[in-house]
């Protein structure tokens, strides 16, 4: 068995301790950045307004409306004009 020297051992160490420290200080940035993300989109979607409307109103000369609906289907119908 190969004998490691007192020296090598204890630089080895403290290069060790010095990538701990970095690994902490990249978890630490990087936790923030996770915090920081999320409330900048938070803060981006709070500003929008969501507004769901169906009412649908035509006016025609003949009293006659059609209405192409999501599907793709017409819908035919009288206006509620007399």
């Amino acid at each position: 068995m190969e004998q490691i020297s007192l020296i090598a051992h204890e630089s080895m160490l403290s290069r060790m301790e010095r990538t701990i420290k970095r690994l902490w200080i990249l978890a630490i940035i990087l936790v923030v950045a996770l915090i920081g993300s999320n409330a900048a989109w938070i803060y981006y979607e709070s500003q929008w307004e969501v507004v769901e409307t169906t009412e649908v109103t035509q006016e025609n000369s003949n009293g006659l409306n059609n209405y192409i609906g999501n599907s793709g289907d017409i819908y035919n119908g009288k206006t509620d004009n007399p």
